[in-house]
C-alpha cells in the first residue's frame, strides 16, 4: 500500500459501515467502522505496536474499524492476485484476540447481518461462547438489506461464516505468532 493509495471503501464495504455508524450504541457489536481505510504509515505504526516488532510493516492489512479497545478489523490480503473484496476479513484484538473472521466480504456482510461483528467472530474463537447454526438468529433488518443488496446468493448465519472462515484459513494464528516480538 503506498501513501497516496485511494483509502476509499469498496461499495458493499462503504454500505455497510454507514449502517453500521448509525448502529453504535444502539445494539451489543462491539464495532466501530472508520470512514476510509488506516493509510499506509498508519497501518504500519499499529501493526508495528501489537506486534512489537520494529521489523514488520503492514502493507498485509487494509483495515478498516475497531472495537471498543482498540482492537482493529481488516482484509489480509494473502490471497495473491485477487481483488480486496475477496480477501478474507480478520481481527487483531488489543487483549490477543486473534482470528479469521469472514472468507471475503460478502461473507463479512452475512456475518454483520447476522447480528455478530469482528470482535466477537474472533472471541468465539477463544470462549464457551461458540456461535452455532441453531441459535436462533439475531438478523438485523438494515445490515440484512445490505447484504442481500451485494451478496444475495451467500445468505448465511454468522455461526457458518466463522466456522468456514477457520476451516480455510487455520494458520491465521500461527502466521501472526512468529511476527509477535
Amino acid at each position: 500500500m503506498t501513501p497516496n493509495e485511494d483509502r476509499r471503501f469498496p461499495p458493499p464495504l462503504a454500505a455497510a459501515m454507514a449502517v453500521r455508524l448509525d448502529l453504535c450504541g444502539e445494539d451489543d457489536v462491539d464495532f466501530e467502522p472508520f470512514e476510509a481505510f488506516l493509510s499506509a504509515d498508519e497501518t504500519t505504526d499499529w501493526f508495528r505496536a501489537w506486534t512489537g516488532n520494529g521489523e514488520v510493516d503492514g502493507d498485509d492489512f487494509r483495515v478498516f474499524g475497531q472495537d471498543g479497545t482498540g482492537g482493529y478489523a481488516a482484509f489480509w490480503l494473502v490471497r495473491a492476485g485477487r481483488p480486496l473484496v475477496e480477501q478474507p476479513v480478520v481481527f487483531l484484538g488489543s487483549e490477543g484476540e486473534i482470528g479469521v473472521v469472514a472468507r471475503d466480504l460478502d461473507a463479512f456482510l452475512w456475518l454483520l447481518a447476522d447480528g455478530s461483528g469482528p470482535y466477537e467472530a474472533a472471541a468465539s474463537y477463544e470462549t464457551e461462547r461458540r456461535l452455532t447454526p441453531d441459535v436462533a438468529s439475531r438478523l438485523v433488518p438494515e445490515l440484512a438489506a445490505v447484504a442481500a443488496q451485494f451478496a444475495p446468493e451467500r445468505r448465511t448465519t454468522a455461526a457458518v461464516v466463522i466456522e468456514q472462515a477457520a476451516r480455510e484459513f487455520p494458520g491465521f494464528a500461527d502466521v501472526i505468532a512468529k511476527l509477535i516480538r
